[in-house]
């Protein structure tokens, strides 16, 4: 931790400007304009170097890699999963959750498809929102309904509701399956080209 502060220090701004003035002292004693009081010239410059310095830039921020971030949403789907498998849903509803966890877990998987979808910040927060937020709020808010609005006249059901939010979700997911798969293609054909216009 010690060596570290001092090889930053030795590094800085101020030990660099106070050690190019520090030069010009050690200069101005070998002419002889110091003369006997060269230490104090030298020093003085050092320190007046070091105290006129720029301000260090400040570090740049530590943002988790898309892998990183993509890691960390594998590890809330599985928690997810592990909590709808406890959940008791309607027949209707289960199947859309069955065909959204499908498409989560095809996005998710290592391979291209997650590479793809790691260089895709807007795709990467549409699969955190649906894991994160998104599935669990619809599920929960259907388990906390209460007998008594099920049975209220002239309201939608909460599995009419909760259907439409799955489908929704899963429509959004295969439009971002469709959109990486595009991608991909557009991404194949430029390398194919590539290798045409090389070879010619």
């Amino acid at each position: 931790m010690a060596t570290s502060r001092v090889l930053g220090y030795l590094e800085s701004r101020k030990n660099l400007t106070g050690g190019a003035l520090g030069v010009v002292g050690l200069v101005l004693t070998f002419t002889g304009v110091a003369g006997p009081y060269w230490p104090v010239v030298v020093v003085g410059l050092y320190g007046a170097g070091a105290l006129t310095a720029p301000p260090e830039r400040p570090a740049l921020p530590d943002f988790p890699s898309p892998s990183a971030q993509l890691d960390a949403i594998r590890a809330d789907f599985a928690k997810l999963r592990g909590y709808l498998a406890d959940v008791e849903l309607p027949a209707t509803a289960g199947d859309w959750l069955a065909e959204l966890t499908e498409l989560l877990t095809a996005l998710l998987e290592p391979g291209w498809v997650a590479e793809a979808l790691a260089q895709d910040p807007d795709g990467v927060h549409t699969v955190s929102r649906a894991v994160r937020q998104d599935i669990p709020e619809a599920v929960d808010a259907y388990v906390r309904t209460r007998w008594w609005t099920r049975m209220t006249a002239g309201a939608e059901s909460p599995e009419r509701h909760l259907d439409r939010q799955l489908a929704l979700l899963r429509e959004e997911a295969e439009h971002l399956v469709s959109g990486l798969r595009d991608i991909e293609a557009r991404r194949q054909e430029s390398h194919t080209r590539y290798l045409e216009e090389r070879n010619n």
